[in-house]
């Protein structure tokens, strides 16, 4: 089996760190900051807020996901790697409900339900708090701190009806600030052999 299918050290992860880090920007922004909104249609704002939704926090992550699981099971060419487990999870499971909420956003459906959804997002990202930490790898780890931070305040804010969006907007900023990061650290030490903390 390891003769079909050599080890690879290319590991998709940039794909669902870039994917995330833009569509926190685009959230995030939007709620910290009011927009911008150039028509003034809330209406229309909420959908395009909604398509990079969709498409960079869902469909972004959840290949990376898929891409990752699949390196690590049917064909394995992944190995020595255990976080990368925690990886498939994490960016598979936050890539469909990022699919999820986009595409409630988009028609326009009601948010609240989404507070029972933040508890079992809260914990898939303290998981990863753990995983990552107990492995070493302390700057994901310090990602799921950030994914904790934006689900609490997502609780908070849906569960009790005050719209506590600029507080999820702020913790989703300053995360994509560091997926960024995470981004860049990643494709430079992969593509150019430099040595960024990540």
């Amino acid at each position: 089996m390891n003769d079909v299918f050599p080890i690879s050290s290319f590991w998709p992860v940039a794909i669902g760190f870039f994917g995330l880090g833009t569509n926190y920007f685009v959230q995030g922004g939007t709620a910290l900051f009011n927009g911008p909104n150039w028509s003034q249609d809330s209406r229309q704002l909420d959908k395009t807020v909604a398509l990079w939704g969709i498409f960079f926090g869902g469909f972004m992550q959840f290949i990376t996901g898929t891409y990752i699981m699949v390196g690590l099971s049917w064909f394995p060419v992944y190995r020595n790697a255990t976080p990368l487990y925690m990886a498939a999870l994490a960016f598979t499971s936050y890539g469909v409900h990022w699919i999820i909420l986009g595409w409630r956003r988009y028609v326009g459906a009601e948010s609240g339900p989404e507070a029972w959804m933040a508890i079992g997002m809260l914990v898939l990202s303290a998981l990863g708090v753990i995983s990552f930490w107990n492995n070493g790898d302390i700057p994901v780890a310090i990602l799921f701190i950030g994914l904790v931070l934006v689900y609490i305040s997502e609780i908070v804010a849906r569960a009790s009806g005050i719209h506590g969006h600029k507080t999820v907007g702020f913790f989703m900023f300053i995360t994509g600030i560091w997926l960024m990061y995470l981004t860049i650290g990643v494709t430079l030490n992969f593509a150019n052999k430099m040595h960024f903390w990540v």
